[in-house]
């Protein structure tokens, strides 16, 4: 006789009765952050861009999405602020339900070893990288938890367990203190139909760097021998946020290249 397993049976939502997809990304206007947006537009989702300073860079964003048949909103935010994360929630709820998050707004003023840095610059990078982080993440799980739940993807570093040592050891603390975040609060918040997870890029080819040629100069240590870009790094978000990653939560996926 062979023992079969229990089945439990899991409650179902129709895909026509589910709301359609709307989810907020910081950092959306340039690099990573845009290139998740137009992904997720390609997947179906509309897309809250979340942007800092450049509102063009935000608006061509927006353009794309729209060209793709999804509905996009463009909102002006500082993710350190916690009034300007509420006013981004806010309008964000003009566009409907809020289904997901992409934590991916990011910082490196300071850059160069600890000793010769600026500690303010420093406190900036912190507060971006890792307050910023928890500010929208607490106000997506006010959104998402009376509508039955949603998905938050935190854009995490490889930079946390190689320590990136005289260039950015603050933002490296700060990225691993976002793995944390994403362990701890994946478990707090799994009760409420909410997944938390995370991507890890490696150097990608973007204009975050301070140092445009970084990519090319780190390429040689990477054991793929290349930097990455940006829509690698957008193929994982995108698959976080799906139905397919339905069971996935807690998790941190490492896309850099083998480092």
């Amino acid at each position: 006789m062979t023992a079969t397993q229990p089945k439990t049976a899991q409650p179902t939502l129709a895909a026509e009765s589910r709301p359609p997809k709307l989810t907020v990304v910081t950092g959306g206007g340039r690099g990573i952050g845009a290139a998740i947006c137009r992904r997720l537009a390609a997947e179906g989702h509309d897309v809250v861009v979340g942007y800092r300073n450049d509102a063009a860079a935000a608006d061509r964003v927006a353009s794309d999405i729209r060209a793709a048949g999804r509905r996009a909103l463009t909102v002006a935010v500082d993710t350190t602020d916690e009034s300007s994360v509420i006013a981004l929630f806010e309008r964000a709820a003009e566009l409907g339900i809020v289904t997901g998050l992409v934590n991916n707004a990011g910082s490196v003023c300071a850059v160069g070893t600890l000793a010769d840095n600026d500690l303010a610059a420093i406190r900036r990078d912190l507060d971006v990288n890792l307050v910023g982080v928890l500010a929208c993440a607490k106000y997506a799980i006010r959104a998402m938890t009376p509508t039955g739940g949603g998905a938050i993807v935190n854009i995490s570093s490889a930079a946390a367990t190689l320590g990136s040592a005289g260039s950015y050891v603050h933002y490296a603390a700060a990225k691993a203190g976002v793995d944390a975040l994403t362990v701890g609060l994946a478990k707090e918040v799994a009760a409420l139909g909410i997944r938390v997870n995370a991507v890890a890029p490696g150097t990608i080819w973007t204009d975050f760097h301070q140092d445009p040629q970084r990519p090319a100069r780190v390429a040689e240590t990477v054991p793929l021998g290349r930097a990455g870009q940006p829509e690698e790094i957008a193929g994982a978000v995108a698959w976080l946020l799906s139905d397919d990653a339905g069971y996935a939560t807690g998790t941190v996926i490492r896309v850099a290249g083998g480092l």
